[in-house]
């Protein structure tokens, strides 16, 4: 079997295709929910900080050097926990999003429980002859 047509068997299983537009979806969605954070959520946290944003803060480790003329030497260095947090909001609603989608489709997956099927005639039968001789010893 050639590489080629090996490949292409691979890459048309149902399940690949799936996977394949999940990815795609979720790179969306996941453009989406950032958006939403640094547009709405992030300046909202702010503004309820006190007019701190917080997409920007940063702990200086290192300050920038500057010439006698004010052109920048050197770059400060940065801890931007800022964009961490911002990340892990991200993260967590996206998360959050996957988890009711699962949720929902697991919902929808279940099976209701099948009753329990009355027994043959011939177990019946044998037990009410049970019942019968039970009945005549006491």
């Amino acid at each position: 079997m050639s590489m080629m047509k090996e490949f292409r068997e691979f890459a048309m299983r149902g399940n690949v295709l799936d996977l394949a537009v999940a990815v795609v979806i979720g790179a969306a969605f996941s453009k989406i929910v950032t958006a939403f954070v640094d547009g709405i959520i992030m300046p909202t946290m702010g503004m309820l900080l006190g007019g701190f944003d917080l997409s920007d803060a940063a702990v200086v480790l290192k300050a920038g050097e500057f010439d006698a003329v004010g052109k920048e030497i050197a770059a400060p260095v940065l801890l931007k926990y800022g964009m961490l947090l911002q990340s892990l909001l991200d993260f967590v609603i996206v998360a959050f999003a996957i988890f009711m989608v699962v949720k929902a489709v697991n919902r929808f997956r279940r099976q209701p429980e099948p009753e329990p099927a009355a027994p043959p005639a011939d177990v019946l039968l044998l037990t009410e002859i049970r019942d019968l001789l039970r009945a005549r010893v006491s």
